[in-house]
């Protein structure tokens, strides 16, 4: 999940990734360029972590298209020596066409972002169990 250059390996949605930041690791800070696709159509947003608990979760946040994005991936124990990944979603609309986007569409949107990031967690599961 913290491996930026094996993203797109293991991540089916995930075209390429681009570090944009000077470091090699991942951490607080660490700032990068995904492509992707979604909705059926190929985006790239930058993207920066702002908040981690090594080896438990980690925050990332994006800004674009008129709003701020932020997505939590958690890691925890499922007191069967496994582990249990976990993810949230946040949009917030900003500028104005993406407030009317929200309050005419968003419901596509939130349901089309669910599918994408269970995919996502199925992708990360297969790659941590192969």
């Amino acid at each position: 999940m913290t491996n930026l250059g094996g993203l797109p390996d293991a991540i089916s949605g995930i075209e390429s990734v681009e570090r944009l930041d000077d470091g090699t690791g991942f951490d607080v800070g660490t700032k990068w360029r995904e492509t992707r696709t979604m909705f059926g159509r190929t985006a790239t947003e930058d993207m920066w972590v702002t908040a981690l608990d090594p080896g438990r979760s980690y925050v990332v946040e994006a800004n674009s298209h008129g709003a701020e994005y932020r997505t939590t991936q958690r890691v925890e124990p499922d007191g069967d020596g496994g582990s249990v990944l976990s993810m949230s979603f946040s949009a917030n609309p900003t500028g104005m066409m993406a407030k009317v986007m929200s309050a005419t569409v968003g419901r596509f949107f939130v349901n089309a972002t669910r599918r994408a990031f269970e995919q996502d967690l199925a992708d990360i599961a297969a790659a941590a169990e192969g």
